[in-house]
Formats: C-alpha cells, sequence, structure tokens
C-alpha cells in the first residue's frame, strides 16, 4: 500500500478500507475511557422503552392483579389456621356454655392469659375443627395462587416481547450508526473494541434488562402489596419489620458506589480482550509465520488476567449486597416472630394473623432482598448499556450537503489549493493543485506515506479537506452528497474484500439490479470468466468472507469486475493489479484500457512498469506533488521519477541474474 500504517497504541490493528492514510489517535487510544454516571445511562435505557409504553402499561396491570392476588394468599390461609386452632381449642372446652361464660370462668380462675386468647378466637365451646369451612378456604387459596401465576406467566410473556422489541431497535441503532461514522473513528478504534460493543455489550444489556426489569417491577408492587396487608394486620409489628429498610438500602447503596465503576472496568477489558482475539484470528498467517505465537499468547494472558481480576471483583462486590440483605432481614424476622407470639399470648392477634404476618414479614424481605441482589446484573446491563450509548453518541459525517452532479458528467476532477492533515499538528497535504480530465489516466507514484492514497481518499469523502477545495465536473464535491458522489465512482483497493455469497453475487454488489448477462459481460470483460469454469458450481460457487477457496489473483479479478459492472464516471485503482501474475496483468490492464475510455482513472503504483502508458504521472513526497508529466518526460529529467525506475530497473536485472 502507499500508506504507513496508522498508529494502534497497545494494540496492532489491522488496515482500514482506506489502505492506510488515517495518522495518530486520540489521547488514551479508544473512547469510553471515563465512565459516566449510573443514573443517566439507566434512565437513557429506560427512555428506549417510550415506544413500547401501550404494552408496559398492560405489563403494569397484570403485574399489579397477580401481586395483589399472591398478596391476598397469606391473609386467607391464616384464616384456615384460625379456624383449625379454634376448633382445637372449642373441642376442649366444655359443651353448653357461651364463649363469654368460658372466658368469664377463665378470669375468675385468674388465669387471664388464657382468657385474653379465647376471647380473641372465633369458636364455640364443645365444637371441634370445622374441615368444610377449612376445604373451602383451601380451595379459595389455590385459585387465588392460581390465577396469580396465570396473570404473572402472561406479565413475563408480555415482558419478553417488549425488551427484546428495545434490543432489536438498539442493534438497528448501532448498525445504522455504524454506517453514518466517518471513516477517521474506525482508524481509532480497534476492529474488536467495535465488535465487542455491538456484540457483546447488547447481549449483556438484553439478559440483564430481561432478567431485572421483570423481577424488579414484581418485587417493588409486591413489597407495597405486603406493606399495606402487613399495616392492615398489625401496624405495630409493620414497624419492626419495616426497620431493616432503610439499613439495607444504606449498606446497598455503598456496595453500589463501588461495584459500579467495577462493572465499567470489567466490560472495557472485555472489549480489550475481544479487540486482540479478532487481531490474532484476522492474522493467524502471519502469526505463524513471523513466530508470534508467544507474543500472542502473552498478550491474551495478560489481557485475560486482566479481565479476570475486573470480573472478579464486580462479582464479588456486588455479591456482597445479597447476604448483607438477608442478614439485616432475618434480624427483622426474628424481631416480629417474638413480638409475634407475645400479641397472640394478651389476645390482640389471632394465631392466624400472627401467621400470616410472619409469612408478609418473609414476603416482604424476599423482593427487598432481591432487589438488592438486581443491582448486580442491572450495574452490568447499565455497564454496558454506557458503552453502547457511546457508540451512538460519536460524531457523525455532515452529511446535510445537498448538490448534484450534472447527469452527463464525464469525470473532470480538480484539486484546488488542497490542503489536510489527519493531526493538526502534523500538516500532509499542503496547497496541492492539479487538474485530472476526462479520459486521462493519472498515475500516483511515490515513496510509503507521501499522501498517495490520503489523495484518492480526498476524491471519496473518506476525510474532508482542511482547506481549499476539490471539485468534480467543476462541482464542489463537499455541496453532494456521499451517496450520489460515490455512485460516481468504482474503486479497486490493493487487499481485496469479499462477502459470503457466490462469485454472481459478489460482482454484482455494486449494482444489485445488474441482469445476469451483464454479470457475465463483466466477468468475460475482466478474465473471471477464464478460471470460473473450473470451479465446481462456476458463477453460483460461495465464498466465504475471506475467499479462501479462490487464489488471491482470482479474487483480485473478481474486484475488478466488481468495478467494471458498476461503469463508473471516476475510476480509483489503488495497486490494484499486485496481485495477479504477469499475463493476467497485461490482460486487466487491456480490459481496464475499455474502462477507462472517457474517464478519469486515478493508479496508485509501485511497479512502475505497469503505468508507462499513463497520460499524467504524478510524483509525490511528503503530501506535495515534486514532479509530473508523462513516462518520457519524467526520465528525461532526470528526478525522482527516474531514481525511481533505474532502481526498479536495477532490482530487476538482479532478481533476472
Amino acid at each position: 500500500m502507499s500508506e504507513p500504517k496508522k498508529p494502534s497504541g497497545d494494540l496492532r490493528t489491522t488496515e482500514r478500507i482506506t489502505g492506510g492514510g488515517g495518522h495518530g489517535r486520540g489521547p488514551g487510544g479508544m473512547v469510553g475511557q471515563k465512565a459516566s454516571s449510573f443514573w443517566p445511562s439507566g434512565r437513557r435505557l429506560v427512555g428506549r422503552m417510550r415506544p413500547e409504553r401501550p404494552r408496559i402499561l398492560a405489563v403494569l396491570a397484570l403485574t399489579v392483579l397477580s401481586v395483589v392476588l399472591t398478596s391476598v394468599g397469606p391473609r386467607i390461609l391464616g384464616h384456615a389456621t384460625d379456624l383449625v386452632f379454634a376448633g382445637f381449642w372449642g373441642e376442649r372446652l366444655p359443651e353448653g356454655q357461651s364463649k363469654a361464660e368460658v372466658v368469664e370462668r377463665l378470669r375468675a380462675a385468674g388465669d387471664t392469659t388464657q382468657a385474653d386468647m379465647v376471647a380473641g378466637m372465633d369458636l364455640v365451646p364443645g365444637r371441634g375443627v370445622d374441615f368444610t369451612a377449612v376445604g373451602e378456604v383451601l380451595l379459595a387459596v389455590l385459585a387465588v395462587y392460581v390465577m396469580g401465576a396465570l396473570l404473572q406467566w402472561l406479565a413475563g410473556y408480555l415482558l419478553n416481547d417488549v425488551v427484546q422489541s428495545v434490543v432489536r431497535r438498539l442493534r438497528a441503532d448501532v448498525e445504522a450508526k455504524v454506517h453514518r461514522l466517518p471513516l477517521g473513528y474506525f482508524d481509532r478504534q480497534p476492529r474488536g473494541e467495535i465488535l465487542s460493543r455491538a456484540t457483546n455489550d447488547i447481549d449483556n444489556v438484553s439478559q440483564s434488562v430481561q432478567q431485572t426489569l421483570s423481577q424488579m417491577v414484581t418485587s417493588l408492587l409486591t413489597v407495597v402489596a405486603v406493606l399495606a396487608m402487613m399495616l392492615w394486620i398489625s401496624p405495630v409489628l409493620a414497624v419492626i419489620a419495616l426497620v431493616s429498610v432503610p439499613l439495607t438500602m444504606l449498606l446497598a447503596a455503598q456496595v453500589m458506589k463501588r461495584s459500579q465503576t467495577l462493572f465499567v472496568t470489567q466490560w472495557r477489558q472485555t472489549g480489550r480482550l475481544n479487540a486482540h482475539i479478532e487481531e490474532a484470528f484476522s492474522g493467524h498467517t502471519l502469526v505463524k509465520v513471523y513466530g508470534g505465537q508467544p507474543e500472542s499468547e502473552e498478550r491474551f494472558a495478560e489481557e485475560n488476567d486482566g479481565l479476570y481480576r475486573a470480573a472478579w471483583k464486580a462479582q464479588f462486590v456486588s455479591g456482597l449486597i445479597m447476604p448483607i440483605s438477608q442478614f439485616v432481614g432475618n434480624l427483622s424476622y426474628v424481631a416480629v416472630a417474638v413480638v409475634g407470639g407475645v400479641r397472640v399470648t394478651s389476645g390482640a392477634l389471632s394465631l392466624g394473623e400472627v401467621q400470616a404476618f410472619i409469612q408478609y414479614t418473609r414476603s416482604f424481605n424476599q423482593p427487598v432482598s432481591q432487589l438488592a441482589s438486581m443491582v448486580n446484573l442491572l450495574q452490568s446491563g447499565v455497564a454496558s448499556a454506557e458503552r453502547v450509548f457511546e457508540l451512538l453518541d460519536a460524531p457523525e459525517e455532515d452529511d446535510s450537503a445537498r448538490g448534484s452532479l450534472a447527469p452527463a458528467g464525464r469525470g473532470e476532477v480538480r484539486f484546488e489549493d488542497v490542503s489536510f492533515a489527519y493531526d493538526p499538528e502534523r500538516p500532509l497535504i499542503r496547497h496541492l493543485s492539479l487538474v485530472a480530465r476526462p479520459g486521462q489516466t493519472v498515475a500516483i507514484v511515490g515513496p510509503t506515506g507521501a499522501g498517495k492514497t490520503t489523495l484518492v481518499n480526498l476524491v471519496m469523502r473518506f476525510y474532508e479537506v482542511t482547506g481549499g477545495r476539490i471539485t468534480l465536473d467543476g462541482v464542489d464535491i463537499a455541496s453532494v452528497p456521499r451517496a450520489e458522489l460515490r455512485s460516481r465512482m468504482g474503486m479497486v483497493l490493493q487487499d481485496t474484500w469479499l462477502f459470503r455469497g457466490t462469485i454472481a453475487e459478489n460482482i454484482a454488489y455494486g449494482r444489485p439490479d445488474a441482469t445476469r448477462e451483464q454479470v457475465l459481460e463483466a466477468a468475460r470483460a475482466t478474465f473471471v470468466d477464464r478460471f470460473v469454469h473450473s470451479l465446481p458450481d462456476g458463477y453460483e460457487t460461495v465464498v466465504d468472507e475471506e475467499g479462501s477457496n479462490l487464489s488471491a489473483g482470482e479474487r483480485q479479478l473478481v474486484t475488478i469486475a466488481r468495478a467494471f459492472l458498476c461503469d463508473p464516471a471516476l475510476l480509483i485503482l489503488d495497486e490494484a493489479t499486485s496481485s495477479v501474475d504477469t499475463r493476467t496483468e497485461l490482460l486487466v490492464q487491456q480490459a481496464m484500457a475499455a474502462l477507462r475510455a472517457d474517464r478519469t482513472s486515478f493508479v496508485i503504483a509501485h511497479r512502475l512498469s505497469t503505468i508507462r502508458d499513463a497520460d499524467l504521472i504524478l510524483v509525490m513526497e511528503d503530501g506535495a506533488i515534486v514532479e509530473q508529466g508523462t513516462h518520457e518526460e519524467l526520465l528525461a529529467a532526470g528526478g525522482t521519477y527516474a531514481r525511481l525506475s533505474a532502481a526498479q530497473f536495477a532490482a530487476a536485472t538482479v532478481g533476472e541474474a
């Protein structure tokens, strides 16, 4: 390639589609180094559920009904206990007396405690347990619990649909955002880090919200409903049970402050590990060729250990919430049991009421503990959501231009006093002016880092000029939407890119509406047809993302056929024939000669033999054009081009010898 690789900080990132050109990255190398607070990201995540408001309201209504039914259950069950207990005592009391007479007799005998207890029960002296009434109460409890479970299941079904719809839109927003980001963003980010945000982090958001939202809604409503029942039965016992809540919340808040930072670190470390794995796997062949396995394994171990430590700390600290809340809850449970027993003996409460209250105490402490434990998952999900939001908030390309190109433009390109710099402190191109006329083949040569690929990247508006302007057929390209501008261009890079699909589909990538005959015509013109028939399924042969079932030269021919089919007004070739053999290169050059007719072509080349027939050769050094002319004119001038030509000729002679 004609440009140096971008510095990659602590990660050796691979070349991007630009083929190089981007210089430098922001401080720290990665965005998202500073974590924002928990609540803004949490509110923003909840805000993305607004389109699902009707279904969320339905979920809330179903959950409220379910919680109310479930909360009423212990109170009804307590009535069954009262019936059994009253029957037990009634059977032991003398028949024929009223309850008042029995109570009066007990008080006269000095047994005040038993008298108070009997007075508080609904019994008939001499009558045993009414099992028919007990059975009816138990059936009522069963019906209440079954109906509550069904409503809860339906609420969970709807909530699952809500969460998956929200996550689906989040994925779609990330996908759309990636296509709106400037190329410079990808130059500064390790590819694995971006993939981690688009996959791992979104999956973690989905799982966290799915697991926590339903439980949190149910737990909150359960706390409210149970508290109401507790106050109804005994305000005194309710106050005792409530003492544990502020203590639990205070301790949980202290743990949350620490664990949120740890979760952000965990998911950032996950992104770093994914970036290294993606890099090592995509460059697996080179890692083996250069014996880089030990270094790669060492780097993996370092990142993996870092993730282990971050995840261990995050899970351990957040995991303290559950045992702390359970311990405090158990203390209140014991206090309620002791005070409740005293109240039964005094006749202030029935045994069934105390039994129901103890159930409510457990039912109250359990959702409080669950809410505390949900913080673990919720913090992890919000930490991932924060990373996704950082991607969604990244500055986009400004594509507000509304100009248009001439319908019958032929591809005249003018650079008018153009300046450009990846880093403001290090200008690359300074005050460059040139004209490429329709039908001309403009070749660009020069040493690595001279700005060759940058020049064509500016024409494609992968980057914006920092000074001057570039026009296409007299129209400033900055005033034209990028999609329209690039629809007039075809580009073939040294690094081939194929997607998983058939060879015919790969050729038609830039022009999906092309007919089969047009695809075949492009294939024949670029000599793809010459090797396709030797493949098992011809043009329907499926290639993978790396095109591993094709040779490097065959992959290059497919990309050239793709550009040929697009029939562009402006053609850009960046070392496009470097992967094909000499004979095929001659054939492709013949095809390109026909393709370049009445079109402007920019050809970046290192092998000067491939550009001898160019109409204009530009020699670049340090972002400036130092020589320009035809092949013969530049040789006669005896300057940089002549020295490059002599060096290559000498190298070829030595190689032949």
